[in-house]
Parts: structure tokens; sequence; C-alpha cells
């Protein structure tokens, strides 16, 4: 089966994302990180309207009082009025101007008392003064803010130098302007009418306006900046916890390909129980299976050499022999010893590239559903049909329809139960039984077959399934067998997920009890491709 990660399907699925592979860990980690900070720095914004609301509260606070102030002029004696304005001054911090019906100035709280503020200029103040504005500007240009105009006394103080006390004459209601002064502290103006067809006019620095805007953004850029401080350091701590065991595995990935895997330790990071845990412990075990591939092709080529050996060996001594043999009954046993010899080389090397190519065809065959208690009555009814030597009968106990029914690939299974079927009969007596059983327990179809035979030694039941491990009936010939038929059956067997033993028989008689274990295929399973 063709792994995920090749699937075409896959890589359209991640197309999308391939910009963000040529990126590494840590400055991606660091970004979405700082991103989400940024969005913290929106902060500022609020912090405009804020501002903004100060600033509006400010207008409408100064517009009130003014008016109150005019209303307290209209009932006081001619001669307390510039006391009023004075008090209110005083009381407020206004610049207080009282303008006659004809626009001429007539009264300054400024000349009655001394000034209650002073316009400062940028050269007269400190640096930090001029750095302080400088963030400001910033600020205001990354948020958009709408700058008021700059306030300027005019040349010559009458009514109509004041745009609001114009239009407080023009519509009778006060109104009032906000304007930067020259150190871009907010100048608040408002404008009323007196009954009397005079008119105010008061001006305030609010610094304090400004004060406290430049304390709030002061706080919430300690805020960012320890915000921004710690998510660099986290970013770099995750990163680390990420990157760092990464890197190790992809160093050992790469020894590992380079064709080091003896020498090579994939750490397993026990500590560690998340996904990168969990990939680690997986390439060590996928290295520790790679050196068992590794060991085990090296051993098959070792025995496959010596196995070959032997009957090129004899089939050498046989034709040397030829040329110095002149009696036709020596010369016809040695060319039948020769053509023995070539027949066992064929079975073996057409074993051989069975043995090989099992685990790779079987990775790319299709399973299919098998009614395994069918194939066996086939074989059966097949082999009795050709004859069945030494008058050795074979018994089944054929279970139901469709119930004995596995995922597999029949030639292959076939192969397997022809297999346990020849080995039975082989070590059987003359006129033996053979017994084959197939049952569905716990999920999984058990196929048992026993013969009335020497049985095997408990401690050589593992070695009749090794490669070239071959034990025989003392009647057979030498090399009728290669000695991969169990060898095969069992690399069959487990690509199937299952599994082959040899057990006693259940009725303790002398014999030998071979089982197979094959996963039972339910109605769920589509006939899926084998992995």
């Amino acid at each position: 089966m063709e792994p995920d990660i090749a699937s075409p399907r896959n890589e359209a699925r991640e197309a999308g994302l391939r910009w963000s592979g040529r990126i590494s860990l840590t400055p991606r980690i660091l970004a979405v990180n700082v991103f989400a900070l940024a969005l913290l720095a929106g902060g500022f914004f609020y912090l405009d309207s804020y501002r903004t609301r100060i600033v509006d509260s400010r207008l409408e606070q100064s517009a009130r009082e003014l008016k109150l102030l005019a209303i307290a002029l209209e009932t006081a004696q001619p001669d307390r009025q510039n006391m009023l304005i004075a008090a209110y001054s005083r009381q407020t911090g206004d610049r207080v101007r009282r303008y006659g019906a004809d626009g001429q100035l007539v009264a300054d709280s400024f000349t009655m008392q001394a000034p209650r503020y002073r316009l400062r200029l940028p050269s007269e103040e400190s640096w930090r003064r001029h750095v302080a504005r400088f963030l400001d500007k910033a600020v205001d240009r990354v948020v958009f803010a709408d700058r008021p105009p700059d306030f300027d006394e005019p040349v010559i103080d009458r009514a109509d130098a004041w745009p609001e006390l114009t239009l407080a004459r023009q519509t009778g209601r006060p109104q009032a302007a906000n304007r930067y002064a020259p150190d871009r502290t907010f100048m608040i103006s408002a404008a009323t009418g007196v009954s009397d067809g005079t008119s105010l006019l008061a001006t305030e620095n609010a610094r304090d306006i400004t004060r406290i805007v430049r304390a709030e953004r002061l706080r919430l850029g300690i805020v960012i900046a320890a915000a921004v401080l710690a998510s660099v350091l986290l970013s770099l701590f995750l990163a680390r916890t990420i990157v760092q065991p990464l890197q190790r595995l992809a160093r050992a990935a790469v020894r590992v390909r380079l064709g080091r895997a003896r020498e090579v330790t994939v750490p397993r990071l026990p500590e560690r129980r998340d996904e990168i845990g969990m990939l680690a412990r997986a390439l060590s075990d996928m290295s520790h299976a790679l050196r068992q591939r590794i060991d085990a092709t090296d051993a098959f080529a070792a025995d496959v050499s010596h196995e070959l050996k032997n009957p090129i060996a004899s089939l050498r001594s046989a034709l040397d022999a030829l040329d110095r043999v002149d009696r036709p009954d020596l010369r016809a046993q040695l060319m039948a010893i020769a053509q023995d010899d070539v027949r066992r080389l064929d079975r073996l090397v057409t074993d051989i590239a069975e043995a090989s190519r099992i685990d790779a065809q079987l990775s790319r065959t299709r399973f299919e559903p098998i009614d395994l208690g069918l194939l066996i009555e086939r074989m059966i009814v097949a082999r009795e049909a050709r004859g069945v030597p030494r008058d050795i009968r074979i018994a089944f106990a054929r279970p139901r329809k469709n119930v004995a029914v596995v995922l597999g690939e029949e030639q292959r299974l076939l192969r397997v139960l022809d297999n346990l079927i020849d080995n039975a009969i082989s070590f059987s007596p003359d006129g033996g039984l053979v017994q084959i059983v197939a049952t569905v327990a716990d999920n999984e179809v058990l196929v048992s077959v026993e013969d009335e035979g020497p049985g095997v030694p408990e401690s050589q039941r593992e070695h009749v399934f090794r490669r070239f491990h071959s034990v025989r009936p003392e009647a057979e010939s030498f090399g009728k067998h290669s000695g991969l038929g169990l060898a095969i059956a069992r690399s069959i067997v487990e690509g199937h997920q299952g599994k082959i033993s040899i057990a006693d028989r259940e009725d303790n008689q002398r014999g030998a009890c071979f089982m197979l274990r094959l996963p039972m295929a339910v109605e769920r399973d589509p006939g899926i491709v084998s992995e």
C-alpha cells in the first residue's frame, strides 16, 4: 500500500502550506506569537478613542461652565462683573475674555490677575519632552488620528478672530473648539453670548489631558513590552523543545540513510509523552527493525551461499569424474547425480527467489475476502484426484459457508495450506490420517493440520521455521526439499497479520499439529489494500 505521505490527495491538501515549509520552525513559532501580540498593540487605537472622549468631555464641560458664567454676569451689577470673571478664571484656570457688541475686547482675566497658564515653546523644553512629542506623533500616525488645527493668538484680538465665537453669535448657543498648542498640548476654547450683546471666550491649556494620555500610553507600552519579552522567551523555549529534538532525530535519520544503521543510536526521548516523543520512539523502532532486516538479509545471503555450494560442489565432482570413468554403469550413475543436483539447484533458486520477493509482493497485493473452508475443500478434492501416496487419508471438518472468511491473497494462502498438508503427508506413516479443522474464535479463523507422524520436539518448534532448516523423514532421499517451505509459509502468514505455530495434538496422540491463525474478515472491511 502506498503510504499516505506520498498520496496525490494529501499532496494537494498540503499544497497551500508549502510556502511555510521554506521557513524553519523557530522563526515561524516566533512570528505566530508576535503576531498575536501585535493584536494587543491594537490597544493604541483604544487609547486614541480614550483621548477623544476626554477631549469631548472637556469641551462640553468648558461650554457648560462658560454658559453659567454668562448667566451670572447677566444678573450681576456692572461693577462686579469683572470680579466674577476674575474669580471664574482663578477657579478654572481659564483665560476669559469679554467682547463688546462691536467685537472689541472689553475685559481680559489675564490683565486682571496673573496669567493662569503660559504656552510653552518646544525650544524651551528638555529632550524628554521632545521624545514624548515624537511618540505622540508616531502613535497618531499609526492609529490615523485626526490632527486638530494649531492654536495661534490673533494679532488683533477681536471677536471675529475666533471662529467658535462667531458661530456662537450666529447660533445663539455655546460653542467649543480644540486646538494644538505649540508643544502639542490641547487648547480647549469655549464661546457663548451674553444677553446684553456682549460675548465671552474662555481658553484653557489642558496639559493634564496630555499627561493622562501619555501615562496610559506608558502603562500600555510597558504591558506590551513585557508581553513581547515573555512571548519571545516562551517562543524560544518552545522552539528549543521542538526544534532541537527534531534536529537530533534528523541527524540520526541521515546517518541511517548513509548506511550507518549499525552504529547509529536513535534517541527515544522516554521522558517526553508528546508527539515528538512518539516520533522519536517510532523512528527508534524503525531503525531497530531496519537493523534486523539488514541482519536477516546478511544471514539469508550467507545461507543461500552455503546451500548453493553443496549441490554445485556435487555437480562439479560428478562432471569432473565423467572424464575419467569409462564404465557405462558408473557414467550413468554420475549423470543421475548431476541431473539430481541440477534439479536441486533449480528448486533452490526458485524457492530463494520466492522467499526474497514475498514481502515486496504482499505490500502491493490487494487483499480480497476468501472463504478458507471452501479453499481447503477444493484443495483436498484436487489432491485426492491426483492420488495421495501411501494410502494416507485426509479428513476435513468443513465449517459453514462464509464463516471462516479472511482478507488475503488466494494464491499465497493456497501455498501455505499446500505446504502444511504436504508436510503432514510426508511425516505420516503408511495408511495414516491427516486431519484438517477450520474454526472461528475471538475474531480469528483457526486452521489446524494434524498428522500421526513422530511430531516435533518442543525445542525444535521455532527452528523448523528458519530458512534452510530442514528435518525430513528418514525414508525420503536427501535434497528433495529446499528447507524454505515453512519459512515461506510463515512470511506469507505474517504478511496477512496472522501467526503460524506448532502445538501438541489436543487428543495427546503422537504427531504434530500446525496451527494457523488469521484475522477474520468482518462486514465493514472493504477489501482493503494490504499494509
